[in-house]
């Protein structure tokens, strides 16, 4: 591994299990397994940098998990539900770890650090089009796919942080069960619209006798 991945990896690391202000100069060091020179010369802007380049790669990492959960269903909300269960086994699996830090980081330094907000921003960009992208191709509308994508991040970021203080897998399952619902209510709603769509208008006025 290259010495600008080592300490990429070591500062997701860091983020997921203490957050960026916690988080100081001689930690990165140790973490990466390199020289504070080094790290200034692969990211110049310092423990900023880092950390921006750390919310990019777990950001796409998380994408990259969520889409290969939700790929392999053609209904939406059967991936969507077996998605959070898996999510579910895997924070409790991992003993309760952050899973993925954007959202904690976000929230963190959402006004002390424009600078990696925006880098946050970019991150949950990326997951709300890519959502989107997915459920289009599972036949709902694209504007409803948009919400739907929202609602996921937002219930699946949320459980994480009740998953996480509680200590139980509960939170995570409930919240599952919903977006399902949702993704279902959503997929049943572009079926009958496009049924809708595709009667002859002089039908719909028949009455019948």
């Amino acid at each position: 591994m290259k010495t600008e991945e080592r300490i990429v990896v070591g500062m997701i690391e860091l983020l997921r299990r203490q957050g960026y202000a916690a988080t100081g100069m001689k930690q990165i060091v140790e973490a990466g397994r390199a020289p504070v020179g080094s790290i200034y010369h692969h990211f110049p802007g310092g423990k900023r940098d880092v950390a921006a380049a750390a919310l990019r790669q777990s950001g796409q990492a998380y994408a990259e998990l969520v889409t290969m959960l939700l790929a392999p269903f053609d209904d939406p909300a059967a991936g969507v539900e077996s998605a959070f269960a898996t999510a579910a086994e895997t924070i409790e699996e991992g003993g309760w770890l952050n899973m993925c830090p954007v959202s904690t980081v976000a929230g963190e330094i959402a006004d002390a650090e424009p600078a990696l907000r925006e880098v946050a921003d970019e991150v949950m960009t990326s997951w709300i089009d890519a959502g989107t992208a997915l459920f289009v191709e599972r036949g709902i509308d694209e504007s409803d796919a948009r919400s739907l994508t929202f609602a996921l991040v937002s219930a699946l970021e949320g459980a994480f942080v009740l998953a996480r203080t509680t200590r139980s897998p509960e939170p995570i399952l409930a919240a599952g069960r919903a977006m399902g619902a949702y993704a279902r209510s959503l997929a049943n709603t572009s079926v009958t619209g496009s049924e809708d769509s595709t009667t002859n208008p002089s039908e719909k006025r028949q009455v019948p006798g």
